[in-house]
């Protein structure tokens, strides 16, 4: 354990040392929490904005003034469509969607015929998609208020066209609700210790075979298991550290959040960011040593480099299956590293409880692949000192 204390020193020492390792601790670690909050809040205040808008955009309102007079009195402002308006559309630059108002609309409802309105968009684009429902809404307010008009004008109750009421109750609380825009954070969290990891690695390792310092190391009387943790330690802690800073830096990140109710329904405190470390530190292990044995063959940094692509692949493409999967938590994604431990930091967001098996099961999953990787890399470091 004395000679593994003293390669982790050295190793730690030159990790911090590389600038490629400390930028990339900079960018993965402090700035992530409110880059990512600052992108995030400001999609929700666009969504808002949206939302709030009264602006409908229409062709041909001329020819329906009682449907005019209506929008007016809903506090809509009312605009002419563009030229071109359906092109604009389809290339994203309106970003309302146009209701189409036929000539004979008036003429039509004044002789008890059923008019059609239509609703001009693109699903492509998200802008005015976003608008296409409110207007459908607004629209079947002016048609309510037609048919009770006539119904009146007969003598007819218009209760008859509503026999009963509808409501709706959401069983979701505010922080299930905000987990549906936050729960891509631990995404960010895991892909940001996993990058922050990886230089270290790579250079620990490919990088000391390409200088030629690897083979010198290995004359010395220390055994290899020796230099494979004390590597294996160094690694782990940029990978921790930066575990650490990017969760940190979701407390000051909160500040910049410019959408009051994404400010409101996101809590995430000292107690949501030591559950994110606690969650993020096997893993950290783990990718750590994993990244080490597949770069402890290769000759280059740059082959090392490419041959974790397929780490880096499998790791980013894992927590996909949550989004896939729309039959919500199943059993094995605590078995599965990177995919347990995104579903349990969802759960944090969510302020959902954990049970003991739950953060055992995935702990134990990175234990034994952990062993396994550095076992790996220390019978590889025996077969070159054996060279």
């Amino acid at each position: 354990m004395r000679a593994a204390w003293v390669v982790f020193m050295k190793e730690l020492v030159d990790a911090l040392r590389d600038r490629r390792t400390l930028v990339m601790v900079a960018l993965s670690s402090v700035a992530i929490g409110p880059l990512v909050l600052v992108a995030l809040s400001a999609l929700v205040a666009s969504m808002e904005e949206r939302a709030e808008a009264r602006e409908v955009v229409a062709v041909g309102m001329a020819h329906a003034p009682g449907l005019r007079n209506y929008l007016l009195r809903q506090n809509q402002q009312l605009r002419e469509a563009p030229s071109g308006h359906e092109q604009a559309l389809v290339a994203r630059r309106l970003g309302h969607p146009v209701l189409v108002v036929p000539e004979d609309f008036e003429a039509a409802l004044q002789a008890g015929r059923a008019p059609t309105l239509e609703i001009v968009s693109s699903s492509a684009n998200t802008r005015a998609q976003a608008g296409v429902g409110r207007l459908r809404l607004l629209l079947l307010g002016y048609a309510r208020e037609q048919a009770t008009l006539q119904l009146a004008l007969r003598g007819v109750a218009p209760a008859v066209m509503q026999p009963f009421d509808i409501q709706t109750r959401d069983l979701a609380d505010p922080l299930a609700r905000a987990a549906q825009l936050t729960g891509m954070l631990p995404f960010f969290v895991l892909m940001a210790v996993l990058y922050g990891a990886l230089n270290a690695a790579l250079d620990t390792t490919a990088g000391e075979r390409e200088r030629g310092s690897l083979e010198p190391l290995l004359m010395n009387p220390a055994p290899a298991a020796a230099l494979v943790l004390g590597k294996w330690a160094a690694v782990a802690s940029v990978g921790m550290l930066i575990a650490v800073l990017s969760c940190l830096s979701f407390l000051p990140g909160q500040w910049l959040l410019r959408s009051p109710t994404l400010a409101a329904m996101f809590q995430f405190g000292l107690r949501e960011a030591v559950l994110f470390v606690a969650l993020l530190t096997p893993i950290a292990a783990m990718l750590s040593a994993v990244l080490m044995a597949v770069a402890i063959r290769c000759r280059s940094y740059k082959e090392a480099q490419a041959n974790n692509t397929v780490v880096i692949l499998v790791v980013s493409l894992l927590p996909l299956v949550t989004i896939f999967n729309q039959e919500g938590e199943q059993s094995w994604h605590l078995w599965t590293p990177a995919l347990a431990q995104i579903t349990l930091m969802v759960r944090v967001l969510k302020g959902e409880a954990m049970t003991a098996p739950d953060l055992l099961v995935p702990l134990g999953v990175a234990a034994v692949v952990t062993a396994l990787a550095l076992a790996w890399i220390s019978r590889q470091l025996r077969t070159a000192a054996l060279r």
